[in-house]
């Protein structure tokens, strides 16, 4: 197929491409039929999620879901595919979410939230930060699904396999220091200091966990975030 060129568009979600079609239903139905007032005949572009957009033409209009015809489509890469961002839930869910859109709209398709024993806001909001980062791919025009998984506590990234890389002011060798080798060979997981920092306890489990710094200076929970995936960014993709 022909490959597929996004300028001034509006990029859709639907996982249900088959063969030489592709339908949309859900949410993702109703901006397209209600507020975007699509009909047959025009053009949309969709992702599946996986890597793949594709150029359509609406053909079938139904009571809950669209179809559509294939045109083109384009494989996009996923340079950032085997990095993990671990983000303590911070006090404001504002500046969470900020930082997960963010990410998204640099790159970054691999999340854990997780609390500390200084967390103030403790618990799980999936569904909402899946809806924040599926948006944000959507409106940055990207081709790969980020997900966000949820931890109740910092020993459970601790076990998971791979590469963890804990951000420490104080530490000597920085993220921009590290070779990009270890970012496609290996499984890696950044892991963010909560706003109050680790507790005693905390800082026993990672005693021993490769320690990492951003700049010289201390930035905000949020900012540091960010800064991260920028660095990863310039480093990987562009």
């Amino acid at each position: 197929m022909q490959p597929v060129f996004l300028f001034n568009t509006e990029l859709y979600y639907s996982e249900y491409a088959k063969g030489s079609s592709i339908e949309v239903a859900g949410e993702e139905f109703h901006h397209l039929k209600d507020v975007m007032r699509h009909k047959i005949g025009d053009e949309i572009f969709v992702t599946d999620g996986k890597g793949v957009i594709y150029k359509t033409e609406i053909n079938l209009i139904e009571k809950k879901s669209l179809s559509a015809n294939i045109v083109s489509s384009q494989i996009y890469s996923n340079p950032l595919s085997n990095i993990t961002f671990c983000i303590p839930r911070l006090k404001s869910a504002d500046r969470l979410e900020f930082a997960l859109e963010k990410c998204v709209e640099l790159g970054i398709t691999n999340f854990i939230v997780f609390d500390s024993n200084r967390t103030v806001a403790k618990g799980e909001k999936l569904e909402r930060w899946q809806k924040i980062i599926t948006s944000a791919m959507k409106q940055s025009l990207r081709a790969w699904l980020p997900n966000v998984r949820y931890c109740k506590a910092i020993n459970e990234i601790v076990v998971l396999e791979g590469k963890k890389y804990f951000f420490d002011q104080n530490a000597e060798k920085t993220l921009s220091s590290i070779p990009k080798s270890q970012f496609s060979i290996n499984n890696c997981f950044l892991v963010f200091g909560p706003e109050g920092g680790f507790s005693e306890n905390e800082l026993k489990i990672v005693n021993g966990e490769f320690k990492i710094r951003l700049t010289e200076n201390r930035l905000r929970s949020e900012t540091a975030i960010v800064v991260a995936a920028s660095i990863l960014a310039a480093n990987l993709v562009l």
